[in-house]
């Protein structure tokens, strides 16, 4: 599924830079109003393959709960991350213990590409809290910022050469916020009778 093809609402989710918060977005929270994208196997299996750019994802029923409990978490440290706050040891734990399955195996074509391959949901979900840790412990893991649009609060990771970019989509966020601004800088004063 190309982000071309996807409602602009919905692609937005997945600009993150990184593939665990881009998986972090997949669920509905109390701090976006999109709704749950993994309510089951098939779901599951879909964005997963989406996210980690693999052909085909595997995956069992008991494997959507787990995804569940591995999303919360990533989002929980994220967010901590980017309130600058400590990160729970519950969540690191989650973190770890799914990262220690083994990670999707890449394979590689005679012309030299990464060949598409397909892997079970276990594997996906490693290689998705692998990224988190590379991610919360490596030198980006203090610029993950959250979204600075009133009505968005997606998270992504500030990349910028100073470190001070505000919106999770110049392009969509951004824009819309100076938009409003303008707007509201425009809009007539009208005296109070």
């Amino acid at each position: 599924m190309s982000e071309s093809r996807m409602d602009p609402s919905l692609a937005k989710r997945f600009r993150t830079g990184r593939a665990c918060l881009n998986f972090a977005h997949t669920g509905e929270t109390p701090y976006w109003v999109e709704p749950e994208l993994v309510y089951d196997q098939a779901s599951l299996e879909r964005w997963l393959a989406h996210i980690l750019g693999v052909a085909d994802i595997q995956a069992r029923p008991r494997d959507v709960g787990a995804a569940h409990r591995l999303r919360g978490s990533i989002l929980q440290l994220a967010r901590a991350r980017a309130e600058g706050r400590s990160l729970a040891e519950d969540d690191v734990r989650t973190i770890n213990t799914f990262a220690a399955a083994a990670p999707p195996v890449p394979e590689m074509t005679a012309a030299g590409a990464i060949a598409s391959v397909s892997t079970s949901a276990t594997a996906g979900l490693s290689a998705i809290a692998r990224d988190a840790i590379d991610l919360f412990t490596g030198p980006l893991g203090h610029r993950i910022r959250v979204c600075a649009a009133e009505d968005c609060e997606l998270l992504f990771v500030d990349s910028s050469q100073p470190g001070t970019r505000r919106w999770c989509s110049m392009q969509r966020c951004g824009n819309l916020t100076k938009l409003r601004t303008h707007r509201s800088a425009k809009a007539p004063v009208r005296d109070a009778v």
